[in-house]
């Protein structure tokens, strides 16, 4: 009897230790852009192999010190790393590329803007939709906050950055509403007639109304041709050393045509 309990006990101690390396787990934290697509990509890859892949998306900011102090195996950013930012073990991965829409309300008549415009609309320089075309009613500007990947390269790509006493900051109209997420931002522009906003392109549905920008209408196909400049990267990026030898297979199969296709899928442009 005593044979038959200890038996018993070491062929549960076996199913525990099964089930802990059948559950191991691989964090991926940051954009809230890159966060959507990641989730699926994780979710397929964990039906076929024995992982746990957990997603956070806190913003762009958030995945890269989360990559630089190694608190999470993968970090995620949906825009260029910052001279600050990059350092010679940090390793950064293209796993697909994405455009930026400005978006507006569906009732809005103005259907196109130039760059120049939307500038000076984000700067407080343009304030009411008659100067653009539109009927005679303010503006609403809608932004992301300061640690959004999408922020970040929106005021790269619209040239939203001035010098305050040698410092870089944003030009951003300081009364721009301040969204924490894709999905926030398209609540705002959504609900407002009068709102502007900008969301990542794969983010875009019937609920929001995405502008022409100098005259090309944001689609995977004027991305890749180069004709749709608001565009940014997705990033995977991670400290040399840190991830699980099961996080970077992870990382390997989402750059594969098996993923890159669920990517394209998804509306992203895929890096293959």
């Amino acid at each position: 009897m005593k044979t038959q309990v200890i038996g018993a006990l070491a062929l549960a101690g076996s199913m525990v230790f099964n089930t802990a390396v059948a559950n191991e787990t691989i964090s991926v934290v940051g954009s809230s852009s890159v966060s959507p697509i990641m989730e699926v990509l994780g979710e397929t890859y964990a039906q076929s192999n024995n992982v746990t892949i957990e997603v956070q998306g806190p913003g762009s900011s958030a995945g890269v010190r989360a990559a630089h102090d190694g608190s999470s195996d993968l970090g995620m950013s949906s825009r260029n790393l910052k001279s600050s930012e990059k350092a010679d073990n940090i390793k950064e991965v293209v796993i697909a590329r994405d455009g930026i829409a400005v978006v507006v309300h569906n009732n809005n008549s103005v259907s196109d803007l130039s760059k120049e415009d939307v500038a000076k609309i984000y700067k407080g320089e343009i304030t009411n939709w008659n100067q653009v075309g539109g009927e005679n009613k303010p503006i609403v500007v809608a932004t992301r906050d300061t640690a959004s990947g999408t922020r970040g390269a929106f005021e790269d790509i619209m040239k939203l950055k001035k010098k305050i006493n040698g410092i870089k900051v944003s030009a951003i109209s300081q009364r721009a509403q301040v969204a924490s997420g894709n999905g926030q931002l398209k609540t705002i522009v959504a609900n407002n007639p009068f709102a502007i906003g900008y969301i990542s392109l794969g983010s875009v549905d019937g609920s929001v109304k995405p502008l022409a920008i100098d005259n090309h209408q944001p689609s995977v196909e004027a991305i890749k041709s180069g004709e749709y400049g608001v565009q940014r990267p997705f990033l995977v990026v991670y400290k040399e050393g840190r991830p699980s030898k099961s996080a970077l297979e992870f990382l390997a199969w989402v750059k594969s045509p098996e993923a890159q296709k669920i990517v394209a899928n998804k509306g992203f442009i895929s890096v293959k």
